[in-house]
């Protein structure tokens, strides 16, 4: 495992006046390793102006590297010196780590001012940038490495601590600040504590938001792995890291406020136009429809008219039914009174008719009773009858009951003979000798056919295992042999032979391939293959030429269109499918976007024939990544060689590269050191190996038929033993039918044996059975006969019954005899009466009619007033409700009704009305419903555009006077962040500026960085498309050292940003990086890189510091006295 020289407090000698040893001074400070514990393999590293060496023979660190006795002295040194420093309030003062990462023990040391920290890549530089954001409470995201703290626990251990000292501010802190964060392993756990005391997450990061440390803001913590996303920031996004690292709080604030005015602002403006077009569509509309809603409301008025006189009709109606009423109350009093002087007139003739007719009704009343006496003596004598009936059946009853006693006690006897003859039979049985049985014998027979059967089945299922085993190989030498014919016939193809080729090349690329064809439908667009197999050379001459200009990397490569694709591609082929030799490239643009440099009449002149790109045939996109990459566009191609002219003239035109005969020439031009500052690197042409029509590979394909044929005499024998198997399962089965027919004989002749015996011993409880049931025979033939005996003494009870109730009878029956005389007697007498009452009525039958005729008038004249009234009460009813209806206007309106008016009247002035309503034009019935919802919304829309206009009025109010404020401090900000810019790319001969794109909309106003890298370009906007990669690093540099001076922030971490510079490039930011980080009263900055050219500025108030690793790391980091170290290497080198 890695350990690591880390700065200490500067342990040195004392300070020398000269001024090469101060700077060859190397701050020290050391962590212990657990590599020398396990005695690991691991040679030592050392590192130093780029150059490593490694003297097996000898230990790294002789007797001379440990510290001397006056250590004290040197701590005193330093402890004078770092007064001298001037730490910004939040900068780091110490770092210390256990058992993170790759660190057993570490403690850093950094500078107040710039820190290198170098070393070989894996010795843990990043692991500092790490433990810097995990222990001020950031989320391992922010590092873009793994995804939870306990992975950050070092192998083997279980916990990991980090410390990390903080400058104090005055102001707040009486001292520094102490934040320790202890991770857990298990359950990915984090315990935080500050200057000793618990604490929490939230805690720790208000601490260090408070100390305008932002660790998520790229522009000030750029680790390793965060290199892409800062360069893929978008403007926009800049804008805002810039203004969190070097603006005021409020800045930022301001600015999001006008984002979100600016939001709302366009959605109301949005409304309110939207509103204003309905406004002005509503009014049109709401004028065109007036007439016609004028001619309706009339119509409706005249509607409402009728509706009303129709609702008058049950009034009228109600006063006439209440006149009749009157008129039939007074001919009903008439009429009764001239019926009560009838009835006085008639009545002495009347009299003797009453009489006479009360004499009837008592003698009608007599024989009424007389009959019902009748009837209940008819009654009575029925009972006796049914009494009488009841008994019979009773009695017959008793003697079915009698037969059944007598036909069970047969059967009973019947039984007892059949058990005396079964106690007999078994006496007999009892009396035999029982059968012999061995039951052992019987069993050992019958183990030996069930052991004989399972070897049997043992054996067969042996050969079924051995047969599926066959028939799989079969199977699999089917498989190869069907591939080898395939790839026989790829052999034969060119499309194969290329495929052919893509194996060989590269298995990790074809077998992605075969990915890619099979999955297109993943993807946004089409995904390209490799240009081995996607593309070719027009014309075979020129194929040397063409594979000239391509290397490995450029036949191997995918092409896909969007970045989408290219991360799902990147992440099924190294993440699912762990490929590892692949190479994916992303296309923007068309293929239009490449033209060449010269005419084609320019092109010949200069002895070129053609341009690589018009010999190639391939996919546009295909193309265009060639272009992009190979710049195929861009090289001229000749079969034969050019003259010493035209290869001058070639030096010096636009073309920058070329074929011609067997060489390709690559010019290559440094317009800062001058214009001759040219340089030409020639290549011969070699054999092309890719899009050449190559013979069938006769060697390769006689190894397939070679295959076929072997594989093929593999299968024939692996049936012919399949067949072998199948005959000795057959005979296996007919074996095994036999025995398993053998034994179960046995089993049959056993259980017949062992059924016998059981029966046998089964004897004497059968016997003892049948006695009993006998018994129980002979108790039933004694309940028998008992029943039976009841039986007989209730029917002679019934019998004594039957004799008494047939007396009765004949009582009752003269008794009805008795009465229905006297009832004929009492109807004689009823007949009489009648004659005589209606001889008498005859006679006085004229007044009778007369009064009847009179009572009829008196109820018809009733029934006549009572529906008059009825009639009269319904009608009030109704007009009691209508008056009671909401509707004022329908009862004002019947209140001015004339008094007398008659239906007829009424009717009349209705039919009026409707004549006229029917000359009127009827309309649409909902228009004037419409019409006034139309008018209501209308309002609302007035009333809702006057608010939404003086809000708007506001609101513009709020952003211009926001505007004001936040805009000039904007502009003073990137002006001076422009004018650091620019100064640092005039120290390279270049040109840059930072500037700020201004938009309506503020959440699209952005940083806008210009650059320049040649005298013969203008400043062009920075991105991933006119910029190489080390330009881009160098911009981004640059931009992040003209913050330095204006940041909030206290410290800067930056990983391995030099990584794709040229040398000159790299010196040149590392001198104005030296330059503006070790000025005074500026904030702390951290460069982690793993390599460094020689002879780089130094600065008093830098600090290096080295990680190393290896197994000579002593167990004690204190001892380690690194400046010894450095004079050993040196001393070693002189020799060397």
């Amino acid at each position: 495992m890695p350990s690591a020289t880390i700065p200490h407090r500067r342990r040195r000698a004392i300070e020398s006046d000269d001024e090469g040893e101060e700077e060859d001074g190397f701050s020290s400070g050391y962590a212990t390793s657990d590599s020398q514990r396990s005695n690991s393999t691991k040679r030592a590293r050392q590192k130093l102006n780029g150059d490593a060496s490694a003297f097996p023979e000898s230990p790294v660190f002789p007797e001379g590297y440990r510290a001397e006795p006056d250590q004290g002295v040197r701590e005193e040194v330093l402890d004078a010196r770092g007064a001298m420093e001037q730490y910004q309030p939040g900068s780091i003062v110490r770092v210390k780590l256990t058992n993170f990462v790759t660190y057993t023990s570490a403690e850093f040391f950094p500078g107040p001012s710039l820190n290198m920290v170098i070393g070989p890549n894996g010795t843990g530089k990043s692991t500092l940038v790490c433990a810097i954001c995990l222990g001020l409470g950031w989320a391992p995201a922010h590092l873009g490495r793994a995804k939870d703290a306990s992975e950050f626990v070092k192998h083997g251990s279980q916990e990991a601590t980090i410390e990390i000292e903080l400058a104090a501010d005055p102001e707040r802190f009486r001292k520094n600040p102490v934040i320790r964060r202890n991770i857990k392993r298990e359950g990915n756990k984090s315990h935080y504590s500050i200057n000793g005391k618990p604490s929490n997450m939230k805690g720790v990061l208000e601490l260090a938001k408070s100390l305008s440390i932002q660790i998520d803001n790229l522009c000030q913590f750029l680790p390793q792995d965060k290199v892409v996303e800062f360069a893929a920031m978008t403007p926009i996004e800049l804008l805002y890291s810039t203004q969190r690292a070097a603006a005021p709080e409020h800045m930022l604030g301001w600015h999001n406020l006008l984002k979100e005015l600016r939001g709302e602002q366009k959605k109301l403006q949005t409304q309110y136009a939207g509103d204003q077009e309905v406004l002005v569509n509503l009014e049109g509309r709401q004028q065109m429809q007036r007439a016609d809603v004028e001619r309706l409301q009339e119509r409706a008025k005249t509607q409402k008219r009728v509706k009303m006189l129709e609702m008058a009709r049950p009034f009228a109606r109600y006063r006439e039914a209440r006149k009749k009423h009157q008129e039939a109350k007074q001919r009903r009093k008439d009429t009764v009174t001239a019926l009560k002087a009838l009835e006085d007139e008639v009545e002495p003739s009347l009299r003797a008719v009453n009489a006479k007719q009360r004499y009837r009704e008592q003698v009608e009343t007599a024989v009424n009773e007389r009959r019902r006496a009748v009837d209940r003596a008819d009654v009575a004598a029925e009972d006796m009858t049914t009494k009488m009936r009841n008994i019979q059946d009773k009695m017959k009853e008793l003697e079915q009951e009698s037969q059944g006693e007598k036909d069970r006690a047969k059967a009973n006897k019947t039984e007892i003979t059949k058990a005396d003859q079964f106690i007999k039979r078994l006496r007999q049985q009892m009396e035999e000798q029982p059968i012999e049985f061995d039951a052992s014998s019987y069993n050992e027979q019958i183990r030996e056919k069930a052991h004989a059967i399972r070897e049997i089945r043992s054996k067969a299922e042996g050969l079924r295992r051995t047969q599926e085993e066959l028939t799989r190989r079969g199977r699999e030498r089917n498989g190869l042999i069907a591939q080898a014919r395939q790839d026989l016939d790829n052999l034969e193809s060119q499309a194969g032979q290329q495929a052919q080729k893509l194996w060989k090349a590269s298995r990790d690329t074809a077998q992605a391939w075969e990915w890619i064809q099979k999955n297109q439908a993943m993807f946004e667009k089409p995904v390209f293959g490799p240009p081995i197999v996607e593309c070719s050379v027009k014309d075979l001459k020129y194929v040397d030429a063409i594979e000239s200009l391509l290397g490995s990397g450029d036949f191997l490569a995918f092409t896909v269109q969007t970045r989408g694709d290219f991360k799902i591609l990147q992440e099924q082929l190294y993440g699912r499918l762990r490929l590892a030799e692949i190479t994916i490239r992303t296309i923007s643009g068309d293929l239009d976007q490449f033209h060449p440099p010269v005419s084609e009449e320019e092109m010949r002149h200069y002895g070129l024939e053609m341009w690589a790109l018009d010999l190639v045939n391939g996919p546009e996109p295909v193309l265009n990544m060639l272009c992009g990459d190979c710049r195929l566009h861009q090289t001229g191609v000749a079969l034969q060689d050019i003259t010493e002219q035209q290869y001058n003239l070639l030096t010096e035109s636009p073309i920058s590269s070329w074929v011609t005969g067997r060489n390709t020439y690559q010019i290559t031009r440094r317009r800062e050191y001058g214009p001759g500052a040219t340089s030409t690197r020639v290549r011969d042409v070699k054999r092309a190996r890719i899009w050449t029509n190559q013979p069938v590979d006769v060697r390769a394909r006689g190894d397939l038929q070679d295959n076929i044929q072997g594989w093929g005499e593999e299968v024939l024998a692996f049936q012919k033993q399949v067949e072998e198997a199948k005959e000795q399962l057959a005979r296996l089965r007919m074996e095994n039918a036999e025995i398993e027919k053998e034994k179960a004989i046995l089993d049959q002749e056993k259980a017949a044996k062992q059924r016998a015996i059981g029966e046998f011993k089964a004897l004497p409880t059968k016997l003892a059975q049948h006695e009993e049931k006998k018994a129980m025979y002979q108790q039933g033939m004694a309940e028998i006969r008992q029943r039976l005996l009841n039986i007989e003494e209730e029917q002679d009870t019934l019998t004594m019954q039957k004799g008494q109730i047939a007396l009765d009878y004949a009582n009752a029956v003269q008794k009805l005899r008795e009465l229905h005389n006297d009832l004929l007697q009492g109807e004689v007498m009823l007949l009489e009466a009648s004659s005589e009452l209606e001889t008498l009525s005859e006679r006085n039958s004229h007044f009778k009619d007369m009064l009847e005729a009179k009572r009829q008038e008196v109820e018809q004249v009733a029934k006549e007033s009572e529906t008059v009234q009825a009639a009269a009460k319904k009608l009030l009813d109704q007009c009691k409700v209508i008056m009671a209806s909401d509707d004022s206007e329908q009862r004002q309106f019947l209140a001015t009704m004339p008094e007398g008016q008659t239906v007829d009247e009424l009717e009349a002035e209705i039919d009026s009305e409707k004549a006229r309503l029917d000359l009127m034009h009827e309309g649409n019935s909902g228009t004037i419903k419409e019409f006034e919802q139309r008018q209501k919304k209308i309002d609302q829309l007035k009333t809702k555009i006057t608010s939404v206009e003086q809000q708007l009025a506001e609101m513009q109010d709020g952003i211009d006077d926001l505007r004001q404020k936040w805009e000039p401090e904007l502009d003073q900000l990137v002006g001076k962040i422009s004018e650091a810019f620019s100064y640092s790319f005039k120290q390279i001969n270049c040109a840059g500026e930072v500037g700020i794109h201004k938009d309506d909309d503020f959440d699209q106003w952005s940083i806008q960085i210009q650059v320049k890298f040649r005298e013969s370009e203008s400043l062009s906007v920075l991105d991933s498309h006119r910029q190489s990669g080390g330009e881009r690093a160098v911009s981004t540099i640059f931009y992040l050292m003209a913050l330095q001076s204006l940041a909030r922030a206290p410290f800067r971490v930056v990983d391995e940003i030099n990584q794709g510079m040229d040398p000159r490039n790299e010196r040149m930011v590392h001198s104005r990086m030296v330059d503006i980080a070790c000025q005074s009263h500026t904030s702390q900055y951290f460069l982690i890189t793993p390599k460094l050219l020689h002879g780089l500025q130094y600065d008093r108030r830098m600090r290096v510091m080295c990680i190393a690793s290896g197994e000579h790391m002593p167990a004690r980091y204190e001892e380690v006295d690194f400046r010894r170290c450095v004079e050993v290497q040196r001393g070693v080198r002189v020799r060397g």
